[in-house]
């Protein structure tokens, strides 16, 4: 367990917050305005994001290109936190982020009848989608335990975070009529959850920066005498 909660050795970069905010903005107006040009039979309240990436479907791939855009945002945030990330988040996210590639790469079945599908396609799409969910919420968890006690605003976005993960998709379930409604903000919970980390690292690199030039002055300070 202290070995999942132990911070990993690696070194943060100066544009991670800038990149990955901006990989985040353009999937997200990938994922909200991809309704918009879907079949007018597709209703954005209760058909999921999902369906507008289907197989076969005019201007699919603007949402694919979202969860594309999305998941290349989490691996580059994973890869330049692994200094302040517990190896247990680390892991969790690259996970999240790896499948969210995959959702993009695998393809939900049409909502539109008679549209021919690939049904094992359909099946990866469901499998990568799952296992998405789950490294989202595993990998916030560790995050929360892994933050001070006087953090409180931030593990009190984590325990939103990890409730939204549980509860919009049973909800979804349960009530299919807004099914589309409760992944988007699942969606969206998610995107500000990942910009919230994109903040605190660039924070944290700036301190780390400013300490080292503390530390290097004397040395260099050296020279002159």
């Amino acid at each position: 367990m202290k070995a999942l909660l132990a911070p990993a050795p690696a070194p943060t970069h100066r544009l991670t917050a800038v990149g990955v905010l901006l990989l985040l903005v353009l999937s997200a107006t990938a994922v909200f305005v991809a309704p918009l040009v879907m079949p007018e039979s597709y209703f954005w309240v209760s058909n999921v994001i999902s369906e507008s990436a289907a197989q076969n479907v005019h201007g699919a791939w603007i949402a694919r290109l979202g969860f594309l855009l999305f998941g290349f945002a989490v691996l580059w945030l994973s890869i330049s936190s692994r200094s302040m990330w517990a190896r247990g988040a680390y892991w969790f996210h690259v996970g999240f982020g790896v499948f969210m590639v995959s959702t993009a790469a695998f393809s939900h079945r049409p909502w539109v009848v008679d549209v021919p599908f690939d049904w094992f396609e359909d099946l990866l799409h469901s499998v990568t989608a799952t296992g998405m969910g789950f490294a989202f919420a595993f990998g916030v968890l560790v995050r929360l335990l892994q933050r001070r006690r006087s953090e409180r605003y931030k593990r009190a976005f984590d325990g939103v975070a990890i409730l939204a993960a549980v509860l919009l998709p049973v909800s979804g379930g349960l009530w299919p009529s807004v099914g589309g409604f409760t992944q988007r903000l699942m969606f969206l919970v998610a995107y500000l959850w990942y910009g919230n980390e994109a903040m605190l690292a660039r924070r944290l690199a700036g301190r780390e920066r400013a300490a080292n030039a503390l530390q290097a002055t004397p040395a260099s300070g050296r020279g002159w005498r």
